[in-house]
């Protein structure tokens, strides 16, 4: 009976053992520094947040140059700060401590950003993330984010093929403030030309703009304007291809009546 009782007791540590290392592995990072360190070299952009599709104009995309520098490029159009929320390749400083990545910009002398990513998995195709954004205005905290997002790995980068004059052939979906009837003209300092053909079938240059600037990182298309007198606006698509003198453009956009619509623009290039 003695002998019983001690492999009882024995048994209990044990199994209490057992029990102890598996809270242990499950509090470990499920993916290591050096393995992040590894992977997380090049770009990113954002296809899910908190379980959901991303609308293309809640995207954003982070390059990482190194395991300690960063670009990060992102837009938003809610009319406070815009300067600030315009960040076309805005360098970072990357820290990296186990699951986590740290990265910490100055978009201007005023504001400071820092973004948190406790990365749950990684492969070459796709990062999930804990995500977390700070946004400081001189020390303040004014803007504190907290999301679940689903990154996809962007291996073409159509900023240089993209230069040039392009017409719209096709137009599926609602209308944004593009339409069928645009040429572009894309110049490599980030800024564009919109024309409008008119009831003569002559293409003439809108001139009703203070200015018209864009950026494309990897897949992403931001642009913004500004009409004389009236508020700034904003567009963002996602660069499907370039073929030669051939563009796809994508976006998923909400509709009036909160339900998400795929919207799709097809270019030619004119020389």
């Amino acid at each position: 009976m003695k002998n019983l009782k001690l492999w009882m007791m024995a048994a209990v540590l044990i199994c209490g053992a057992t029990v102890l290392t598996a809270c242990s592995n499950d509090d470990r990072p499920a993916v290591s520094g050096k393995k992040l360190a590894e992977k997380i070299i090049g770009k990113w952009m954002i296809a899910d947040i908190d379980g959901k599709p991303a609308l293309t104009n809640d995207k954003s995309v982070v390059t990482f140059l190194s395991d300690s520098k960063a670009t990060f490029s992102s837009s938003r159009s809610d009319f406070t700060e815009s300067t600030v929320k315009w960040q076309s390749h805005v360098a970072y400083d990357a820290e990296i401590s186990g699951n986590k990545i740290t990265l910490t910009g100055l978009p201007n002398e005023a504001v400071r950003i820092v973004q948190t990513y406790h990365v749950t998995a990684i492969d070459d195709a796709q990062m999930i993330a804990k995500f977390n954004l700070t946004r400081y205005h001189h020390d303040e905290v004014i803007a504190d984010t907290k999301q679940h997002i689903r990154y996809t790995k962007v291996a073409t980068d159509y900023s240089e093929a993209i230069i040039g004059l392009w017409e719209c052939t096709e137009l599926t979906g609602i209308e944004t403030f593009n339409d069928a009837n645009a040429r572009l003209e894309f110049m490599a300092d980030g800024t564009y030309k919109f024309y409008r053909k008119n009831d003569a079938g002559d293409w003439e240059s809108v001139t009703t703009r203070e200015f018209q600037k864009y950026f494309v990182d990897g897949q992403l298309l931001s642009t913004r304007w500004k009409n004389h007198g009236e508020n700034e606006l904003r567009e963002w698509w996602e660069i499907d291809s370039i073929d030669g003198d051939k563009m796809v453009w994508s976006a998923l956009r909400q509709s009036d009546n909160d339900n998400t619509v795929q919207q799709v623009m097809k270019w030619k290039k004119v020389e």
